[in-house]
């Protein structure tokens, strides 16, 4: 190699790092917060053996932190700095619906108009779905990740496309719910809304962000990963903590919109200055954006367009998190203090909301308020044994399990969620605010439950008896089972004892009884039969969290044990 271009490189490159170096101390002195507390938090990553994070903070409109830890690529030994490039996964969002947004105000669109106004590759469901229900998760859309996993495609698998996702979407006979009336999260809306900008404004979804919104603003490390071949200076790769070693997890897909966003701490700050001094927008604009958003009810939810509109420790918070591949990634706003915070990690387990707001913490000390205390209800072994047991989601048929955590003497929601007794009946689910209602007879048994969420949802479940379905019972579910809405065919058969459900070409899982005839699965969530009115099988549906109830037709019967 040319030792005159080696001797430029290595000039640039003490340039750039000097530039990040002077950045990160002017920032330091800055903030009034020791950077040895902000050190502390990222402490396992501070090491050239391990990926990491950036984090950046501004106070009023100057950027107060700016630092980075572990490293970009393991592979070349290329540390994380403040400008690295991360992927951004779902804060992505706030941008798409900005772009949506900029055209509504430009009278181009409108927020109420139907979607297929814009997309008519979408089916005519009974109840026109709306762009602004697209945004704000209200529309019913089945996420097209869930549907492409269920076919055996999972998201980074293979290079999805927008022409995928129309292909999805174009087959998608039913939706989670009628538009309005409930609220799923789902990407599909989001990357129709990139298309419906690139359609509406009649160049490409990333060119019109670029000089709509980027160059405004001056966030000039930022772009989208529209082609995933193309080579971005100065990106951190993504990786998969294994515990036992780090592997390479990039998000191979075209899909953008719902996520895709390649930025730095520094541009995700600048973008949230906008909403205090806009240079995009106008108060209007930036008010539209920040509106949580209603059902058909009237009754409000915590989402406005593409932002979380939320309360923390009593202080009004706005933000969004991040989640694609290896990458995780958390932008926070505090309104009345002025205070933001940006977080991008390459790491699978690098906690970017919580290391948010802990940082967050450091720059809102004295403007926090402690949470009010509930009391906690003491319940004896027998009370807490008697709301043991599974429970069955009436909305969707998802179960749930309440379990018996005998050494704290406390329940559990399947196993992850711990339930803080405020009542004999009511539980505080885990530490958000989420309340369990536990449903009583009148001769006190336990009839059933019902979550109630923050967001203005909640979901009823009555308690059913764990299945033990007998060789014969399992045997009448044998069968082949097509879904035209997800293009594929599950042969169920009996093996070895138990339910197994085989997809082509290698798949095969064991199907583990829930209630009558449903069970769990590893990777397809619930499986639930269905019968006709003489009690034949005809269907089974695919139930997970963003795919309410898939059904597949039986095709035929099988005879035979395996």
């Amino acid at each position: 190699m040319n030792r005159r271009f080696v001797a430029a490189q290595t000039s640039i490159a003490l340039i750039v790092a000097l530039f990040a170096a002077r950045w990160q101390v002017a920032a330091r002195s800055q903030g009034g917060v020791p950077e040895a507390k902000v050190d502390a938090l990222f402490a396992r990553w501070n090491a050239q053996t391990t990926p990491g994070c950036a984090v950046g903070a501004s106070v009023g409109a100057k950027i107060v932190l700016a630092k980075a830890y572990g490293m970009a690529d393991l592979e070349h030994d290329v540390r994380n700095t403040p400008d690295t490039i991360f992927e951004a996964g779902s804060v992505s969002k706030q941008f798409t619906a900005a772009a949506v947004l900029l055209l509504a105000r430009e009278g181009k669109l409108s927020l109420d108009d139907p979607a297929r106004k814009y997309i008519p590759e979408l089916p005519e469901y009974p109840s026109p779905l709306l762009v602004r229900q697209m945004l704000q998760h209200t529309s019913g859309l089945r996420d097209w990740g869930n549907v492409a996993g269920i076919a055996g495609w999972p998201r980074t698998s293979r290079v999805h496309t927008h022409a995928h996702v129309l292909d999805i979407v174009r087959r998608q006979r039913a939706l989670n719910f009628e538009p309005g009336t409930d609220w799923s999260y789902s990407n599909t809306g989001y990357n129709l809304a990139a298309i419906i900008v690139s359609r509406v404004s009649g160049e490409p979804f990333a060119e019109f962000t670029k000089k709509r919104i980027f160059q405004p603003l001056g966030m000039t490390r930022t772009s989208w990963r529209d082609d995933y071949t193309r080579i971005v200076k100065h990106r951190a790769i993504a990786y998969a903590d294994t515990r036992e070693t780090y592997r390479m997890e990039m998000p191979f897909e075209n899909v953008h919109g719902n996520g895709g966003l390649l930025t730095t701490v520094g541009d995700l700050l600048r973008w949230n200055e906008n909403f205090v001094e806009p240079k995009v927008g106008d108060a209007d604009f930036l008010r539209e954006q920040q509106r949580p958003g209603r059902f058909k009810n009237g009754q409000q939810h915590d989402y406005g367009l593409g932002l979380y509109i939320r309360t923390y420790k009593g202080l009004r918070e706005v933000g969004h998190s991040g989640s694609t591949a290896g990458y995780r990634a958390y932008l926070v706003r505090y309104p009345d203090q002025r205070v933001s915070v940006a977080v991008l990690c390459n790491v699978t387990t690098g906690t970017a909301e919580r290391f948010a707001h802990d940082v967050a913490d450091l720059y809102l000390a004295g403007n926090l308020k402690p949470a009010a205390a509930s009391a906690v209800a003491r319940l004896s072994a027998a009370e807490l044994d008697a709301r043991v047991g599974l429970y069955r989601s009436l909305k969707t048929g998802e179960p749930m399990t309440i379990s018996r955590d005998a050494d704290a003497n406390q329940l559990r929601a399947d196993a992850n969620q711990i339930l803080t007794a405020l009542s004999p009946s009511r539980f505080r689910m885990g530490t958000g605010d989420s309340i369990l209602e536990v449903q009583t007879r009148p001769d006190g048994t336990v009839s059933g439950a019902r979550v109630v969420r923050p967001n203005g949802t909640s979901e009823e479940f009555d308690r059913v008896v764990t299945a033990q379905p007998t060789p014969h019972q399992l045997q009448e579910l044998a069968g082949v089972y097509a879904s035209d809405d997800a293009e594929t065919t599950f042969t169920v058969a009996v093996s070895g004892g138990s339910l197994q459900l085989k997809r082509r070409p290698d798949t095969t899982l064991t199907l583990r009884p829930l209630y009558t005839d449903a069970f769990s699965t590893s990777s397809l969530g619930t499986i639930r039969f269905h019968r006709d009115r003489q009690g034949r099988v005809i269907e089974l549906s695919v139930i997970m969290d963003r795919v309410w109830d898939m059904r597949f037709r039986r095709e035929a019967e099988t005879t035979t044990s395996q």
